[in-house]
Order: C-alpha cells, then structure tokens, then sequence
C-alpha cells in the first residue's frame, strides 16, 4: 500500500496515539493517568490540533481527574514527542474523555439482563 492511500493526517494520528500511549504509561508519574488507554486521536486538518479521547476503568470522576491530570501535563508530552517524532510542528495537544466503553459496558448489561429475564419467562415446561 502506498502512503497516498492514507492521508497525511491519519498517518500523524496514528503516531501520535502509539506515541502518546507509550509516553503516559512510562514517563508520567502522577497518579490520576495510571491505566489511562488513548482510545482515539483526531488531528486537524492543517495538524497544529490534536483531540485525544482517553478512557479508564474506574469511575466517571476518575476519568474527570485523569483528563484534568493529562492537561496539566500536555505541555510535558508536547515536548516529548517532539523529541522522538520527526515533524516540523508537533500539534497543540487537547485531552477529552471518551466514554464509549463505559457505554458499550451499560448497553451489554442492559442486554444480559433483557436476556436473562426472557429466559426466566419462557421457562420450558417439563
């Protein structure tokens, strides 16, 4: 495949995402990102933004806390990536918590339990 397949900025997202994954898991010892998962990175057209969604296992408020604490040190991974990645610009970094697991979890909770109580209902009579 050819990098004319994939544009420029899914090729920076996904570096980002590897990068960023690696970095606050090994070099970030606050306490609030431990267990953070990048789940996504979108980069703006003109690649000077990058959108991070996070999630964690944990609380609503831990995801709140975890976020905060990865703005608080954006500038940190901002100079760190670009130290190890080769791009004149490396992009302004934003952290948004993303809830998409937690939701898959409630919508597969909610499935089990229709599931479970159809069974109770139906039950075959011997």
């Amino acid at each position: 495949m050819s990098t004319k397949e994939y544009p420029r900025k899914v090729r920076v997202a996904a570096q980002l995402q590897a990068e960023l994954a690696m970095l606050i898991r090994n070099e970030l010892s606050d306490p609030r990102v431990a267990g953070v998962t990048v789940t996504e990175v979108n980069v703006s057209p003109d690649l000077h933004n990058a959108r991070v969604s996070v999630s964690l296992l944990g609380s609503d408020a831990q995801l709140k806390d975890a976020v905060k604490g990865l703005a608080h040190a954006a500038g940190k991974l901002r100079h760190d990536l670009g130290s190890r990645l080769r791009m004149r610009y490396v992009p302004q970094l934003y952290f948004v918590a993303d809830h998409a697991l937690r939701e898959g979890d409630r919508i597969a909770a909610m499935i089990r339990a229709a599931v479970d109580s159809d069974a109770q209902h139906h039950e075959p009579k011997s």
